[in-house]
């Protein structure tokens, strides 16, 4: 890209138009590619456009280091169009290299030479093979056609075709473009005349010139032994010799600009294709083995409206043709393409193709099934499945109709048909080999889906290892509480905390334990990682799996490490778009299906983000999609399924932290109890319930400290963590969520972590705020301008309209249901058209998960029993004792 001397950007279409200035081979920069303000060249673009001067354009650098490439390209330009350069080439391999050293220029010229050498092949029709017999060429020529010509004419070859019913063969001659076109032959007395001699006196001054060129494109004629001399070419060439004209000559000197006179029948060669139809099937369809089934193929081909046998196809692909004769015709076929399909026919007919390998896409691309929405015009390559093919195709892709894996009896509770669906395909999965990605959204219940799936393969004999389930702090909790709910049978292990058997310990522990399942979070995975890696577990599962996504850090890397005979990845955000973090989540679940990181982003990566190709997310898509079974609430499937609304608790650990200092004021607030009469004793655990419900939330509550940053504040408290997280995550959805708090200080800072860490301005409606402006974010938030609002319960508890919201989160509990009732009823009422979850989060082993079990004891007693809090001050002492003790 380039500035005027004034400073303005040149339009680009400008820029090339200085640089292509006298390129009309390159028909003056028509074709090269723009993007934005840049225009892109490759490197002998580069050279060429910098091999002349423009008469009224200068360049220079808009920095140092531009002024030094400039001086690299201007050198390396000046050697491009030095004949005496290609002297000091070499061949490596099947590249042309410069020797800079010997041709007295600097590395970075060399390198630029280097590179545009191998640009110039790229194009070209030059195999290999045959770059070795390029160098000879360029030493004595230079580059093929790059040569600037004052001429007025032209020199060209002719091939011409034997008359009709003679004897006579072909010839291929030197012919003269004239200023108007017209081709000049030399007369047939002065065909073995010198050039000076046989030329018209006005072309005489260009005689050398033109047996200079003359000699420059026979050098690479080798389908015919032909020595040049001063006079014009005139060689017979027998048909065996014009096959191979057409097949190896002419391809180059198209390449190479040099042109060709053809008979008129020939122009239309390209034209003419050789059509291959294939047709897949297998043998059987064994549900369960069915991906191990072998394809078979059976191969078709055409060529012009005529069909050819695989024997003849064979032929021509051995004999590496380009250019075939079919009775009065010519044809141009493709001889990389014909090898390619030949290597698919052999790799195919060899039985290295299973159902498997179409299903996950591993085979080449001319035999994946298109999508629906794909069409062809008039494909070369048509591939088809037989029906019954097909189908267990479709069942496969769609996750529908799979082998039923039963559903233990030990579930303590009845999986909706979704549910069961994925559940009968994480066994599926197993069964055959694959990783899984469940990523249903959030609340349709893949954690029950996982236990029942846990339940399946450790009721099996041959598994003898635990299966590890890795997840945030923050729902360490949840997992523990969930599995003992609904699978009591399965035994649990939780590996966390400063006290946690380490190295031989744990071995010795979980040989004597055996639990089938062991419970670690991604902090403790990633510091314990070697010794986990020791063990091959039945499962791991990643939880909130979107926490590898930084494939670079070291917790990431740790935990793609692990070893388990099934790896399954749970995760509630989509991850089709966030293609760093879906290679992450991949390589976990499935190692080396994408290959490294740099390939996918060179396969993927950088086409879909950079140039938005359609192509490559269909493709994308169409890979992942076997692996990845992902649901959502406005699936009308599953609507039908689902309650109108989902309460649930979410379950937080207390942090070290916490756990100290939750202990500290328990012992002092039980010595402080034994010295108080009735009246004072209820005032005081009021006070002292408050004061742990704070200190559940925060410690920095507790402590009543200000605010430090927000991912300082995250490591102080696991159900701010988890709330926070919950809440980006519903947004990033593009879904609403309100979140109710007793606390300000939990509402600000539930807003500030929003804030600092995912950019999420959140409004906080407390009772000191004017009715007007209630009224007016309480419309907004209807409006979907913002998704997540945050409100005081007393405030925000009775009276507003937020059916916008599908999610509820109460940060703390009411020790009244019928107010928390109230507050989720702000969104779950008359208008609502969505299913809506409702979070209620709880410290385990404090006050608030032992409050909420009373709750639900006393749920069934008289309604104005616990019509509010008051009724915690009539505890009997044998339930305040278990109120005021601390189950860590």
């Amino acid at each position: 890209m380039a500035e005027d001397d004034r400073g303005y950007p040149v339009e680009p279409n400008l820029l090339i138009s200085f640089l292509f200035f006298n390129n009309e081979r390159a028909l003056f920069g028509l074709l090269t590619e723009i993007d934005g303000t840049e225009v892109h060249l490759r490197a002998d673009q580069l050279l060429q456009s910098f091999s002349a001067v423009h008469p009224y354009v200068a360049f220079e650098g808009l920095t140092n280091d531009d002024n030094q490439q400039l001086l690299s390209v201007r050198e390396a330009a000046e050697a491009w169009t030095d004949a005496d350069l290609w002297n000091f080439a070499e061949m490596d391999g099947t590249s042309i290299l410069i020797n800079a050293e010997k041709a007295g220029i600097s590395e970075e010229a060399a390198m630029l030479i280097s590179l545009a050498v191998r640009g110039k092949i790229a194009e070209s029709a030059i195999h290999p093979d045959q770059i070795s017999a390029l160098l000879p060429h360029l030493r004595k020529y230079g580059w093929p056609g790059e040569t600037v010509s004052a001429m007025p004419i032209r020199v060209a070859f002719r091939l011409t075709e034997p008359e009709l019913d003679s004897d006579n063969e072909w010839l291929l001659e030197t012919v003269i473009f004239g200023e108007r076109g017209a081709h000049w032959t030399p007369a047939v007395r002065k065909l073995n005349a010198s050039a000076i001699d046989a030329l018209p006196a006005k072309w005489k001054p260009y005689a050398a010139e033109v047996v200079m060129k003359q000699s420059e494109m026979a050098s690479f004629l080798s389908s015919i032994d032909v020595e040049v001399g001063e006079s014009f070419l005139s060689v017979p060439m027998s048909d065996p010799e014009v096959r191979n004209f057409i097949k190896d000559d002419l391809p180059l000197f198209q390449s190479f600009g040099y042109p060709v006179i053809l008979p008129a029948w020939l122009k239309s060669v390209t034209e003419s294709k050789i059509r291959v139809r294939t047709n897949a099937g297998v043998q059987s369809y064994k549900s369960a083995t069915g991906l191990d089934e072998v394809l078979s193929f059976d191969w078709n081909f055409s060529l012009a409206g005529k069909n050819i046998d695989q024997e003849t196809f064979r032929k021509l692909v051995d004999e590496n043709r380009e250019y075939i004769r079919s009775g009065d015709e010519w044809f141009h076929i493709d001889p990389l393409w014909l090898r390619k399909i030949r290597d698919l026919m052999d790799q195919a007919d060899a039985g290295e193709w299973t159902v498997k390998d179409l299903l996950f896409q591993d085979v080449p691309e001319e035999i994946i099934p298109l999508e629906e929405d794909e069409e062809m015009d008039d494909p070369l390559f048509q591939f088809s499945m037989q029906q019954s093919l097909r189908g267990y195709m479709e069942m496969l892709s769609d996750k529908k109709g799979l082998p039923p894996a039963g559903v233990s009896k030990d579930l303590k509770t009845e999986l909706r048909p979704y549910q069961e669906d994925g559940y009968n395909w994480l066994v599926f999965m197993r069964d055959n080999q694959f990783g899984a990605c469940l990523a249903d959204d959030m609340g349709l219940g893949k954690t029950v889906q996982l236990i029942s799936y846990l339940l399946n393969i450790h009721s099996r004999s041959d598994t003898e290892s635990p299966s590890l389930i890795v997840c945030p702090t923050s729902v360490l909790g949840n997992w523990q509480k969930e599995i003992e709910r609904f699978a009591p049978t399965l035994s649990i292990h939780t590996h966390y905390g400063p006290t946690r058997a380490k190295d031989e310990q744990f071995i010795t522990l979980i040989d004597q334990l055996k639990p089938d399942v062991v419970l670690t979070t991604y902090g403790t995975a990633s510091q314990d990682g070697e010794m986990l890696a020791e063990t091959e577990f039945a499962s791991i599962t990643l939880d909130e799996a979107q926490n590898i996504k930084n494939m670079q850090t070291k917790q990431s890397r740790v935990i793609r490490k692990l070893r388990g005979k099934h790896h399954i990845a749970l995760t509630g955000t989509p991850i089709e778009n966030r293609l760093s973090e879906l290679w992450a989540i991949f390589d976990f679940i499935h190692k080396g299906y994408f290959g490294n990181f740099r390939n996918f982003t060179d396969d993927f990566i950088i086409p879909i983000e950079r140039d938005d190709s359609e192509a490559d997310k269909r493709k994308l898509r169409a890979k992942i999609r076997p692996f990845l079974l992902r649901r959502t609430k406005s699936d009308p499937d599953l609507q039908l399924n689902l309650p109108k609304k989902l309460e649930q608790n979410e379950y937080c650990p207390l942090t070290t932290e916490q756990a100290a200092l939750y202990e500290s004021f328990l012992d002092e607030t039980k010595f402080k109890l034994q010295t108080l009469n009735g009246f004072e004793k209820k005032g005081l655990i009021l006070k002292m319930l408050s004061r742990l419900k704070q200190l559940c939330n925060h410690p920095a509550l507790f402590l009543k400290e200000p605010h430090t940053p927000a991912a300082e504040m995250l490591t102080r408290s696991s159900k701010l963590k988890r709330i926070v997280t919950m809440a980006a995550e519903i947004a990033g959805n593009q879904e609403q969520c309100i979140i109710f708090t007793q606390y300000i200080g939990m509402g600000q800072l539930i807003r500030h972590c929003l804030s600092e860490l995912h950019g999420i301005d959140v409004p906080f409606l407390t009772g000191s705020m004017p009715k007007g402006q209630r009224d007016r974010l309480v419309e907004a938030f209807q409006e979907k301008e913002f998704p997540i609002f945050i409100l005081s319960l007393k405030a925000g508890g009775t009276g507003l309209n937020l059916t916008g919201a599908n999610h509820v989160l109460h940060a703390d509990r009411w020790w009244n249901p019928a107010v928390e009732n109230q507050a989720t009823d702000r969104a779950y009422r008359i208008g609502q058209t969505k299913f809506v979850h409702v979070h209620k989060f709880v410290t385990i082993g404090t006050i608030e998960e032992k409050i909420d079990k009373m709750l639900v004891e006393k749920a069934a007693l008289s309604a104005d029993l616990i019509q509010s809090s008051q009724w915690l001050t009539e505890l009997s002492d044998t339930e305040l004792d278990d109120l005021l003790s601390f189950n860590n």
